[in-house]
């Protein structure tokens, strides 16, 4: 009789970002009051909630830019215990701003490139192979020796994205990178809106990362969410996929969805 050597089962992979009862505070103030979540590989979420409820907070804490006041952070299951400035080999995490924020005396290759440039030891053909590669993922070839002065604002919007496809020289390449975006679509007319959100999907995908989008853009969580959390005063009032979202009677989301002033959701009273 042949014996079948047992095999083991296969384990869950690591959660990619996890919040454990985490808050901040500033005096008396609560930002965040005992949030948990948890973000797999490969995950789209998106934050969601009125302004004012902490959305920023959370990617400023992914950044590694604040410092929870209690509670844990972990990425890629290590503790975050110092800001990222601080840390020597930092976790693989790219933050893409509302603004651009391209620095203006540089061509659009050295804004790209600045990791690189900055950190590397790469050949200057090399850099310049990498930085054209990611120009043509966001669609804006041979634009390399172009200042952003000359450029629009949604080709300057795009350029930041090219740059998250860059990772830091030093960093693990079995790491997966996790995007921040912070309000990409604020203030954008419908169809920018479309192309923007069409740019994160291809974005997250070509950097085989995983994303967390901050939006109150109801097209840009229909577009670029997976998972959805809803977040106001300081916690979060409802989790699911974007077919729950759609769908559930929380009150909270109900409102959110539907823009009503009526509902859980109250401005602070003076």
């Amino acid at each position: 009789m042949i014996r079948l050597a047992a095999t083991a089962p296969p384990q869950p992979a690591t959660p990619l970002v996890e919040l454990q009862n985490l808050s901040v505070r500033w005096g008396r103030n609560t930002v965040l009051d005992g949030v948990s979540l948890t973000v797999q590989p490969g995950e789209r979420l998106v934050v969601v909630g009125p302004s004012g409820a902490g959305k920023s907070t959370i990617l400023r804490l992914l950044a590694g830019l604040q410092l929870p006041s209690s509670g844990r952070l972990l990425l890629h299951g290590r503790p975050q215990t110092y800001l990222r400035l601080d840390q020597h080999n930092p976790p693989d995490v790219r933050l893409v701003f509302q603004n651009p924020a391209l620095l203006g005396s540089l061509t659009v290759r050295e804004n790209v490139g600045f990791l690189l440039y900055r950190f590397g030891r790469l050949p200057e053909a090399e850099i310049r192979r990498k930085v054209a590669e990611a120009l043509e993922a966001v669609g804006l070839g041979g634009i390399e020796e172009r200042l952003p002065g000359e450029l629009s604002g949604g080709m300057q919007k795009r350029v930041s994205f090219a740059r998250a496809l860059i990772s830091a020289p030093q960093k693990d390449e079995d790491q997966m990178p996790l995007l921040l975006f912070d309000e990409p679509t604020a203030g954008l007319d419908p169809v920018a809106c479309t192309r923007i959100e069409d740019l994160i999907v291809r974005t997250t995908a070509v950097a085989q990362a995983s994303s967390v989008v901050v939006s109150h853009v109801h097209s840009t969580i229909e577009r670029t969410g997976g998972q959805v959390v809803l977040l106001y005063d300081g916690a979060f009032r409802w989790s699911g996929d974007l077919e729950a979202y759609r769908h559930t009677d929380n009150p909270y989301v109900v409102q959110f969805r539907s823009g009503s002033l009526r509902g859980p959701m109250q401005p602070a009273e003076a």
